[in-house]
């Protein structure tokens, strides 16, 4: 047993076929109630990892902990507080929610009034208490998503460990599922989530841990990787400044750059952390300027990602 008591541990992690490597002396520890965000690019090894946390392969080498249990040596003890979403979903079609949560629940060895008590709690986190009576094969992709998490929560688990959870889906579902991360985050559990969105990482996650090649690069919080990046903000105005505001703007604390777009569109370079940031814009709305919206253009953190993933993987 590891002698941590943080819920992931991964320690010394290496995967080989045949010749090839695929995770290195990988080591990595997830603190307790944090939502992580697990990035690299294709062929990292970000998927590897995960299915040799849920037991789904062995590794050549290397050790795992869940909860301080070994996940080869006794993978039941240390999968117990355990949900999981691991690629993509498939459900028996001609089942409902509530069945489908009942066979799961079955297996998991809950008692009857424990698994009609819990699939009504967690169809609610995962909005699908209005259609937990029809037929999943009438499911759109984001609505079988949803229930894939709520079947990964239907135990009441310590521990989620999602595999790119928004992959492949449409805006609204990919929101959907993003407003479901966040809402357990306000609860004890510990959350680890690969995802290629940069943007949704930095939105959701407390921490990201970047690899490489089968390589941790990186495990820091998010305010730390974004520190001291400049990021790119793209404000709509209803009007188009006048070469007073533009100066005024221009000469504001933290704006490093600021050019016009067409269709009343400025492009701002700003430096600071979200602090700053949002005094920034208080301070254009205070100049008079009418801003009907602004968007981040690249997450300050894809900067700190792109500096540390090797540029042969584009």
């Amino acid at each position: 047993m590891s002698a941590t008591e943080d819920p992931i541990v991964v320690e010394h992690l290496t995967k080989t076929y045949r010749r090839q490597v695929v995770l290195n002396d990988l080591n990595l520890k997830v603190e307790s109630g944090l939502c992580v965000g697990y990035l690299g690019p294709n062929g990292a090894g970000k998927t590897t990892t995960i299915k040799i946390l849920t037991d789904l392969l062995r590794p050549t080498s290397g050790r795992v902990y869940l909860n301080g249990k070994d996940v080869v040596r006794d993978p039941e003890a240390a999968l117990d507080g355990v949900g999981a979403l691991v690629e993509t979903p498939e459900f028996y079609p001609q089942l409902t929610p509530l069945e489908c949560l009942s066979y799961v629940g079955a297996i998991r060895g809950l008692s009857g009034r424990a698994i009609a008590e819990r699939s009504c709690n967690v169809l609610e986190k995962v909005k699908l208490v209005e259609v937990a009576d029809r037929r999943i094969g009438t499911f759109s992709k984001g609505m079988k998503q949803r229930l894939a998490i709520a079947q990964a929560l239907l135990h009441d688990p310590s521990i989620l460990i999602l595999d790119e959870p928004t992959s492949g889906l449409d805006p609204r579902g990919m929101v959907e599922v993003r407003d479901i991360v966040k809402e357990l985050k306000k609860t004890d559990i510990t959350i680890l989530m690969s995802s290629h969105l940069l943007n949704e990482v930095q939105e959701v996650c407390d921490k990201v841990a970047i690899i490489d090649q089968g390589t941790l690069l990186t495990y820091d919080s998010v305010e730390n990787l974004s520190a001291g990046k400049e990021s790119t903000l793209i404000v709509d105005v209803l009007r188009p400044v006048t070469a007073r505001e533009f100066a005024t703007i221009r000469a504001l604390q933290g704006v490093t750059s600021v050019t016009r777009a067409e269709n009343n569109k400025l492009i701002l370079s700003i430096s600071g952390g979200a602090e700053e940031q949002a005094k920034l814009l208080r301070e254009i709305l205070n100049s008079g300027v009418c801003v009907i919206s602004f968007t981040p253009q690249r997450a300050a953190i894809e900067d700190a990602y792109l500096h540390l993933v090797s540029e042969e993987e584009y």
